[in-house]
């Protein structure tokens, strides 16, 4: 029953992926992006990320483009490969420390969602092709 009410919308599915991590991408490296550089560069520098006053500037770009890539479907796989690498790091540096519920949860979901897309790439429902 339910693949007949949701079957017929199944090219939508990877478009709201792409929608919802793309947003979380945006929200985040935006905070950093437009006002938040100095913080982030010194919270990098107290999790002991090398070179925190090129890292934050670049992580922030990765997340905010990224994550508009991955709405538009411009770029996808390569959105996610970049993405996953800011999420592998975060985790390795900052979140497995403070435990499942400390950040790590929401890095582990996030990396699911972008290791599927980087699986699948934009689908059908994508502004331009997949780099």
């Amino acid at each position: 029953m339910l693949e007949k009410i949701f079957g017929p919308y199944r090219d939508y599915s990877l478009f709201v992926l792409r929608l919802f991590v793309g947003g979380v991408f945006i929200a985040h490296g935006a905070l950093k992006l437009f006002g938040g550089l100095k913080g982030f560069a010194g919270f990098l520098q107290q999790a002991g990320v090398p070179l925190p006053d090129i890292m934050a500037p670049l992580v922030a770009a990765v997340e905010f483009l990224g994550g508009v890539a991955l709405i538009l479907g411009l770029g996808t796989r390569t959105a996610a490969i970049l993405l996953s690498i800011v999420m592998i790091v975060a985790m390795a540096t900052v979140t497995l420390k403070a435990g499942f519920s400390g950040g790590y949860d929401i890095n582990l979901a996030l990396l699911g969602g972008l290791l599927a897309l980087l699986l699948a790439g934009p689908g059908k429902i994508a502004h331009g092709g997949d780099l």
